[in-house]
């Protein structure tokens, strides 16, 4: 996830005029404060970390509170609260107060691109509030739709009889629920979730639908999302200097997705499309430094510069240098391989060599030629490689640069050395 929390969910949801709870942020003066539990009866005290991260407040790190004294104080314990996810430790930056919003029914509400049914899909349930993984499934309900017409009141109408919700809740959720398929749609987004939305009773005693909480995720790709004018550093999580340098070329043509898996790995893989970065960062596991796909077609001078970004930082402890991908429609494999030669090549000239071992994987346009200019500057470097074409098992791709990378670490890599001129412990 892009966004998370209603500090910009609120501002987010505003655009389609759907309601929200009462939010303010970390600036937020103790009078304000004082006056939004005044109004709402009590606050939620919640920490700000950049992304999606997980479940906090099975964590502990969501408070409640209905007196000042105690939201401070709550404050000052979940304002720089750390939050692990595996290996990596989210730090927040800030807290939001949240106003308390009364109500018996809770409502669990998403759209998202699904690759099953090739059409985006609403997943709908009257038993918010909680995990969805943790539902029967005969509480919860998907409903993939036509883009081209949206998402009309009939499709969330004809879920909620289906799901036999309660009719108090019908007619509200009718009525709002298709404009967030318009702040999905018309603003680039390829997730978008609500949990839980609050059936507030209104001053007539109708509900009132009201987001608690608010996730999203964008397609950085998409033009469309620029009519937010979101800050970039909202979309840089607890990046660290090289998940930044990658993240700054995505402004050029082509994909920039990269996470950093073990900082102290051996494998550097960069992957091309969003299958082979799957498979390999599967079977890699933690032998492999990131994850990535670096797809759709980018020029000689990206791909030229996000191999030097990689290179940059991650060479010096990379055993095997694995460049894989699946066979390309329309990505020109001699302008991408003969950029990461290049830039290979540079390093080499500038920093010196580096016992090595590369092993490439690939199939699409211009494929021979490509492998060709790789070939003869990994020959003028001196460095083994082995190159595997169109027709070769990705998974026996996968599987040769692993049993490549504990040849290395059983002795090879002191051998490479030994080719190179350079000491056995290089």
């Amino acid at each position: 996830m892009n966004v998370s929390g209603m500090l910009y969910g609120a501002k987010l949801l505003n655009i389609v005029e759907f309601p929200t709870s009462e939010v303010l942020g970390s600036e937020a003066s103790e009078y304000e404060i004082y006056n939004l539990i005044e109004r709402c009866g009590s606050v939620f005290i919640k920490p700000i970390f950049k992304g999606g991260v997980g479940k906090k407040g099975k964590s502990g790190l969501i408070g409640r509170t209905s007196n000042l004294k105690a939201a401070l104080a709550e404050k000052e314990r979940l304002y720089f609260a750390e939050y692990k996810v595996g290996n990596v430790v989210y730090k927040s930056r800030g807290v939001t107060f949240e106003g308390a919003v009364p109500a018996k029914h809770e409502i669990y509400f998403s759209i998202t691109d699904s690759t099953r049914y090739r059409a985006p899909v609403m997943t709908l349930t009257h038993h918010g509030g909680m995990d969805i993984e943790e539902l029967d499934k005969s509480q919860i309900i998907e409903v993939p739709f036509d883009p081209l017409t949206g998402l009309k009141s009939f499709v969330i109408s004809n879920a909620l009889s289906d799901l036999n919700a309660p009719r108090e809740i019908v007619s509200p959720l009718v009525q709002h629920l298709p404009k967030l398929w318009d702040l999905y749609h018309h603003h680039g987004m390829s997730t978008l979730e609500l949990n839980p939305i609050r059936m507030m009773e209104g001053k007539s005693g109708s509900l009132i639908p009201v987001a608690c909480d608010f996730k999203c995720g964008f397609d950085r790709d998409d033009p469309r999302m620029h009519r937010l004018n979101l800050p970039d550093d909202l979309f840089v999580t607890d990046a660290n200097e090289f998940e930044h340098e990658i993240n700054e070329l995505r402004t050029y043509q082509g994909q920039s997705d990269v996470y950093v898996i073990n900082e102290k790995g051996t494998i550097l893989a960069p992957t091309f499309g969003g299958g082979a970065n799957s498979l390999v960062t599967e079977v890699l596991g933690n032998d492999a430094i990131i994850s990535s796909d670096f797809g759709g077609n980018p020029p000689y001078e990206k791909m030229k510069d996000v191999m030097r970004i990689c290179l940059k930082f991650y060479l010096k402890q990379t055993n095997v240098l694995f460049i894989i991908g699946g066979k390309a429609n329309n990505t020109d494999i001699f302008d991408t391989f003969r950029a990461m030669a290049d830039a290979l090549r540079d390093y080499f000239s500038v920093q010196g060599p580096t016992p090595l071992y590369v092993v490439i994987g690939r199939g699409g346009p211009n494929l021979i030629r490509g492998m060709g200019a790789f070939k003869d500057v990994l020959d003028a470097l001196r460095i083994p490689y082995r190159i595997f074409g169109f027709d070769s098992a990705m998974t026996d791709v996968v599987n040769y640069a692993q049993e490549a990378d504990r040849w290395m670490k059983r002795g090879g890599r002191a051998q490479v050395a030994k080719m190179l001129g350079l000491p056995p412990d290089a």
